[in-house]
Parts: C-alpha cells; sequence; structure tokens
C-alpha cells in the first residue's frame, strides 16, 4: 500500500504534530498526577487548589499562545484547546479556569491590545496573574449589548461605574477586561473595553455564586464605583468593544467546546472501566450487548463532537472563518457532554447517583456547556443567520 503524503493530502484532524503531543502528554500526566487527587475537596470547598494556581503558570499553561519574547509559549489556539480537553477530563473546574485565561482574556490582548498593553500586561499573566473577563451583567446575558456599566470621560481617563454578573475567575483575578458604555447615546456603538486591576480605588470583588457544577471555579459579581481607568487602558478603541467582545467570543467557544469534549471523555473513561468490573446476573454488565450499544452511541457521538472542535480550532489557526464552526462545535459538544454524563449515571445505576463515584460530578459539569459565553439558543441563531445572510 502506498504512503501517503500528510503535508500534501492534508493530516486527520485528530493527528497531533510532535509539539501538540508533547504538550497533550504532559498535561495529561499533570491533570492525573497533580489535579485528580484534589478533585473531590475543591467541588466540596467550592475553592480552586491554591497550589494548583502556581502550577498552571510553571506548566506555561497561561499563556499558551503568547509569543515567547512577552513570557508565553508560543504554541497555537488549538493547543490551548487540547489543554482545556485534557484538565477537563479530569476536572472541568480546572480547564475553565485555564480557558477563560488563554481564549479570552489572553486573546483579547493578543488581538485589540496596543503594544504598551501587551508588553505591560501579557507577561504578568503568563507568570504570575489570573485574568479576567468581564461582559455580563444582571440585565445582559444572552442580550449581551444592554450593558449598564456606564465610562465617563473624565481628564486623563475614564470613571467607571457599574456592576458584572456570572464573572469566572473573579475570585482569583487580578486583571479584568471590563466592558463599559461611554456613549449611551450610540448605542452598542459606545461599548468599550477597559483594562481594570483589582487595586484600581472603587473596584471589589462582590457575591461569589452557590453553582450546580464547575464549584471549584469562582463565578463572582464585580463591583465599579466611580472606578478610574486611564486612557492607556483602553483595550481597542473607544466606541468599538463590541466588535472586541464578539470576536473574542467567538474563540472562546471553542475552548468551551474543548472543555465539553474534555467532560465527555472523562464520563465515558470512567463508565467503560466501570461497566467491566461491576457483575449482574453472574456475569460483567460491560457483556450485555445492551450496555454495549450505549456505549458504542457515547464514544461516536463523542468523537463527531472532538471533530468539530479540532476543526473549529485549526481554521482558526488557519486564519480563516470559523464562527458557524465555532457555534456549531460549542452546541454540539455541550449536548453530547450531557448525554454521555446522563447515560454515565444511568449505567453506573445507584452508584452513578452518589458523590462516592465520579459521574454525577461530571453530570452537574456537563450542563453549564449550554449556558454560558452564549446559550445554545443564541448558537442555533448564529448558525440560522449565517446560513441566511
Amino acid at each position: 500500500m502506498a504512503t501517503v503524503d500528510l503535508a500534501t493530502a492534508g493530516a486527520p484532524l485528530t493527528v497531533l504534530n510532535e509539539d501538540e503531543q508533547a504538550f497533550r502528554e504532559a498535561v495529561r500526566q499533570f491533570a492525573e498526577e497533580s489535579v485528580r487527587p484534589l478533585v473531590t475537596e475543591m467541588d466540596e470547598h467550592q475553592k480552586m487548589s491554591p497550589e494548583l494556581i502556581p502550577q498552571f503558570f510553571e506548566l506555561g499553561l497561561m499563556g499558551i499562545e503568547v509569543p515567547e519574547e512577552l513570557g508565553g509559549t508560543g504554541a497555537s489556539f488549538f493547543t490551548a484547546a487540547l489543554v482545556v480537553e485534557e484538565l477537563s477530563r479530569v476536572d472541568a473546574s480546572v480547564g475553565v479556569f485555564v480557558d477563560v485565561q488563554n481564549t479570552l482574556v489572553n486573546n483579547a490582548f493578543l488581538r485589540w491590545g496596543s503594544a504598551d498593553l501587551k508588553a505591560k500586561y501579557l507577561p504578568q499573566l503568563c507568570a504570575e496573574k489570573v485574568g479576567a473577563y468581564a461582559l455580563s451583567e444582571a440585565g445582559s446575558g444572552s442580550d449581551a449589548f444592554a450593558l449598564a456599566t456606564r465610562a465617563v470621560k473624565a481628564d486623563g481617563g475614564f470613571r467607571v461605574t457599574g456592576r458584572k454578573l456570572w464573572i469566572t475567575n473573579g475570585g482569583e483575578a487580578e486583571v479584568f477586561i471590563i466592558f463599559a458604555n461611554a456613549n449611551p447615546e450610540a448605542g452598542y456603538k459606545g461599548i468599550t473595553a477597559f483594562i481594570v486591576e483589582k487595586e484600581f480605588g472603587g473596584f471589589s470583588v462582590g457575591k461569589k455564586e452557590d453553582k450546580l457544577g464547575i464549584r471549584a471555579s469562582s463565578t463572582t459579581e464585580l463591583i465599579l464605583e466611580d472606578v478610574f481607568v486611564p486612557d492607556e487602558n483602553v483595550l481597542g478603541e473607544v466606541g468599538k468593544g463590541y466588535k472586541t467582545a464578539i470576536e473574542t467570543l467567538n474563540e472562546g467557544r471553542i475552548g468551551i467546546g474543548a472543555q465539553m469534549i474534555g467532560i465527555g471523555q472523562g464520563a465515558l473513561d470512567a463508565t467503560v472501566k466501570y461497566v467491566q468490573e461491576r457483575e449482574q446476573f453472574g456475569k460483567r454488565i460491560g457483556d450485555f450487548q445492551g450496555v454495549q450499544f450505549q456505549i458504542g452511541q457515547m464514544a461516536t457521538e463523542l468523537e463527531a463532537a472532538r471533530l468539530m472542535v479540532y476543526n473549529a480550532a485549526r481554521l482558526k489557526d488557519a486564519g480563516l472563518p470559523f464562527l458557524q464552526e465555532a457555534a456549531m462545535g460549542k452546541l454540539f459538544s455541550s449536548q453530547v457532554a450531557q448525554r454521555i454524563a446522563s447515560t454515565a449515571v444511568d449505567l453506573f445505576g445507584g452508584y452513578g447517583f452518589t458523590r462516592e463515584y465520579p459521574v454525577e460530578k461530571f453530570y452537574r459539569d456537563s450542563k453549564i456547556g449550554s449556558i454560558y459565553e452564549g446559550t445554545s439558543n443564541m448558537q442555533l441563531q448564529t448558525i440560522a443567520k449565517n446560513l441566511m445572510k
């Protein structure tokens, strides 16, 4: 049989190059050895382990796409997705912690930040400081541009006042991308992105949410009371924050897709192991054809979701349009993660309903995929609008 030249034929989506494979293997080992022993404790205490966060930085997981000269790893967006998938296979809270830093915060700096902003903040974000992305408010979820937070021009900068809600990494972050309207009369064309540091006067972190899943991931309120933000901390252009928000979230959805396939893989792995150990009616339950059918369906849907997410990430790296593919990948992977985790609970039986076994956590964690960074209905609308434009 003739050998195929992948360089000319096009590499299969799931075939990794040497760097990607090495990164994935290192992250998988880290997840198994350092994260897995802490999963239950972090979930119960609703807190990311302080001992893990410095390790994320040391391993280069907090600046994957950032160029090496700015302190980052200098790898691809696809590599970031691989990392999120591998971490989420063990703990989705850890997965989204790293995901937000890379696909939202760092990505926004790389695409929209001035040379000075990049030079100031990206080395910090790669080495020691956690970032957060603050768009949502109590009255602006799916209607993302109905912002009540206001930015009033002042001498040398802006005065920002308002409240943000549902902010991932809000409890640990020191650098925040805050969206506020600097010209309400212009509607969404007044929205502007600002870089706010935790130490800025008038800024504080409010209520921490008590959540169903991803409980170790902090989700908080942010309070801004006449916070002065200097002109140089405007990210992008004044009045163009809506563009920054939309385009950054398009990329972020691929990261959430990666989180969902990680959850699905973790639940499937646990289930395959369990059905080969659990015996009923004198034989392993994995020997029953009905159970095998369910395992086969889980694996098939997971592979389809993985291909969609990988394709969107590869398109992004290639500089090609990926809006529809990202929406489809996030939509489908979140549906698949929920179905796989639910079936896993069923196959574990009564044990699956207890916290002694891992699948109930995968089930809880999977639900957020259809909600944050654009609900499933919003993804469907995006897909349909793109087809009909």
